[in-house]
């Protein structure tokens, strides 16, 4: 039998820019994330937005800053990204 291979994963995470809208949590504020999206059936172009759940060790974002979020490993049930900048 080989020995057991190591594969090396060289992809970055997903990241998203977006607007701080709620910080009323310990170390988490809800960013909004805005996209323009075009539909894969009909073509037609649509305004689409998703709120995320972060974590931001501190609470060092206020509400209206922008924020860029990385995905991570799952912090707790519905948080799965981190605050980079």
């Amino acid at each position: 039998m080989p020995a057991a291979q190591t594969t090396v994963n060289n992809t970055k995470p997903q990241t998203f820019t977006g607007v701080v809208v709620s910080t009323k949590m310990k170390d988490t504020t809800v960013v909004l994330v805005k996209r323009y999206i075009k539909h894969s059936k009909y073509g037609k172009y649509q305004n689409k937005q998703t709120k995320i759940m972060a974590h931001d060790a501190g609470n060092t974002k206020k509400e209206g800053d922008k924020a860029t979020v990385e995905a991570c490993r799952p912090i707790s049930k519905r948080k799965a990204f981190k605050v980079i900048a």
